[in-house]
């Protein structure tokens, strides 16, 4: 069967071509680092409209994440107990900040909001590149350190479609050995992904029209295989150059947010 045939109505060969191409280098970068799926496949926007793209993104990284998580089970398993110390507290402030972060997209200048934050993501990135001792924290082994970093990321993720980012800056501040870090963020982008996905079946279920379900169908056979290439490539990698690779999408994700505020703002 010819694979254009479920190609939605009005997408050409070269479209799908340049969708495959950005979501198969999101999924390398994703699995490799274990966040950062919409910092570069939020170029598909400029392919997609926003409320057809936003949710194909966040459906691809929920199956990015689950890859993921599923090859590196074996790895993470000293890390899986959830509370304290896992994933559990920042997810529940994650939860908690959503509704917040919906509320400034809604309510705020939330275009503002994303070029200053983007900024800041840039800024901070480099700063980690060339002084990579300079900034450092420790944690105190309780929930509400956590709980707290979790909110932040909730409320940014709201008008950022970038939860992940409080969390990642977070670990790295901690200095958390890289299979620690990723038993925390991966948890926790996931969480947030399908609760968005969630809210939106129930408040727009004509988000996930045929359109919708044929790009699905297209682009997992692109986004899986490039998420194996990813971890087996973060299997190389020591924690010194994990934390480096970090810095450096974390920087991208910036300058995504940064661009795509720019946009929004032309």
């Amino acid at each position: 069967m010819n694979i254009l045939n479920l190609a939605p109505a009005g997408f050409s060969a070269g479209t799908l071509g340049a969708l495959a191409l950005i979501l198969g280098l999101s999924a390398v970068m994703s699995g490799l680092s274990g966040f950062g799926f919409s910092a570069i496949g939020a170029l598909c926007l400029w392919l997609l409209p926003p409320k057809l793209g936003v949710p194909l993104l966040m459906t691809l990284s929920a199956a990015n994440q689950l890859m993921s998580l599923r090859q590196l089970q074996a790895d993470m398993k000293p890390w899986q107990q959830w509370w304290p110390d896992g994933a559990a507290p920042y997810l529940l402030g994650g939860f908690v900040g959503v509704p917040f972060g919906l509320a400034i997209l809604q309510r705020l200048p939330a275009s503002q909001l994303m070029a200053i934050f983007g900024g800041f993501l840039v800024i901070y990135a480099a700063y980690s590149l060339l002084k990579p001792e300079a900034l450092k924290t420790s944690s105190d082994g309780s929930w509400q350190s956590p709980m707290l970093v979790g909110a932040a990321g909730g409320v940014i993720g709201g008008f950022t479609a970038f939860p992940g980012a409080a969390v990642v800056i977070w670990s790295g501040l901690c200095r958390l050995p890289k299979h620690e870090s990723r038993a925390i963020v991966q948890p926790y982008i996931l969480g947030l992904q399908l609760l968005s996905l969630g809210i939106l079946a129930v408040e727009h279920p004509q988000t996930f029209n045929g359109t919708y379900w044929r790009l699905l169908a297209l682009m997992l056979p692109v986004v899986l295989p490039g998420t194996l290439l990813g971890v087996g490539l973060y299997k190389s990698l020591s924690d010194h150059n994990f934390r480096r690779i970090t810095f450096m999408l974390l920087g991208t994700s910036g300058l995504g947010l940064v661009a795509k505020a720019a946009g929004a703002l032309a």
